[in-house]
């Protein structure tokens, strides 16, 4: 199962109808007042689609990351488009003022601020001839989630370790990229220093409790995911072996879940936790040596978690197509 051009047209096209699609949509939204009733898109006039906000982000980093793999997709158009429409500096500056108002610091925290660093290294690294512009405008923004970012991670006193939108190491894991990639070597020392001071002498993890019933990642893999890139080539195995030993037995973690309803919007996160086990799967193995006891048992359940799910992102029900295929992307990617 890999990546190919006809797959990343299929998964483009999807946030391509769904980024302007406004409702059905579920607002995280906190009311100062009454003036604070508003449409999604009047709170949110870039990242309105998608159901909500987060999804809406890696929709548009899925694009950008489809045409840096495959300049030449037949979406090409469309896809500029689409950024032209909502990547301005107005329409930008009014997404940041909903971060800016009062009472709003757990917004999108920190799921939604891993994403966007993404979404910001993407424009950065995309060689398109507008996506200079693009993160231009976006740069306001960017410099309110980094700083965001950072003040949470000094009160932070112990990681968030759901398979959900609050796990601390998902969004320490992309923000991680995002600041080796520009070179932030005050934010990448901060999460590096959390991550160490978080998961560093974790040993005999409890993987054999997941999953949860509506997790779309795991607590388990993603922690790993995180050290593979924290700790030094040397130094992960060894704390790989003491924090999973025996991983290869754990069946809970070697198995796909099995989604029952993959219209449920809870439920449907299943599938997101079967591609995103593979992403990490992958990525662990990369910092294994080739004669580690595990290997085949991982490269073996990569297969199966990938051939368990990826048919259920390109005409998915609303409730996973709005976001599996930037799972997917990962999954098959890495």
């Amino acid at each position: 199962m890999q990546l190919t051009p006809q797959r990343a047209e299929d998964f483009a096209r999807m946030p391509l109808a769904y980024l302007r699609q406004e409702y059905p949509n579920h607002v995280m939204h906190l009311l100062n007042d009454a003036g604070d009733v508003l449409s999604p898109r009047a709170m949110h006039p870039v990242f309105y689609g998608c159901y909500d906000w987060h999804s809406a982000v890696h929709g548009y980093w899925l694009l950008l990351r489809c045409l840096h793999l495959y300049p030449s997709l037949p979406v090409a158009d469309e896809v500029t488009a689409l950024f032209d429409e909502h990547f301005t500096p107005e329409l930008m500056e009014r997404e940041t003022d909903y971060f800016r108002a009062p009472n709003r610091a757990p917004f999108e925290r920190p799921y939604g601020f891993g994403w966007l660093l993404a979404l910001d290294q993407e424009l950065l690294a995309s060689k398109h001839p507008r996506a200079a512009t693009w993160h231009a405008a976006m740069r306001p923004l960017t410099a309110e989630i980094r700083r965001r970012l950072l003040d949470y991670l000094s009160k932070l006193s112990y990681p968030i370790r759901v398979g959900a939108h609050f796990n601390t190491a998902f969004a320490l894991a992309q923000s991680l990229d995002y600041a080796r990639y520009v070179k932030d070597t005050e934010l990448e020392g901060v999460i590096v220093t959390s991550s160490l001071r978080f998961y560093g002498k974790d040993t005999d993890y409890p993987a054999h409790y997941e999953p949860g019933g509506d997790e779309f990642i795991s607590g388990a893999l993603t922690e790993a995911l995180l050290m593979t890139k924290v700790l030094a080539d040397d130094a992960f195995p060894n704390w790989f072996d003491a924090y999973l030993p025996r991983v290869a037995e754990v069946s809970q973690i070697m198995q796909p879940a099995h989604v029952s309803d993959p219209t449920d919007q809870k439920i449907s996160h299943l599938d997101g936790l079967n591609l995103s086990r593979a992403w990490c799967m992958k990525e662990v193995l990369r910092h294994l040596p080739p004669t580690h006891a595990a290997r085949s048992a991982m490269e073996a359940s990569v297969q199966r978690h990938i051939a368990a799910s990826i048919d259920q992102v390109v005409g998915s029900h609303y409730s996973g197509g709005h976001w599996l295929a930037s799972f997917a992307l990962l999954a098959l990617e890495n």
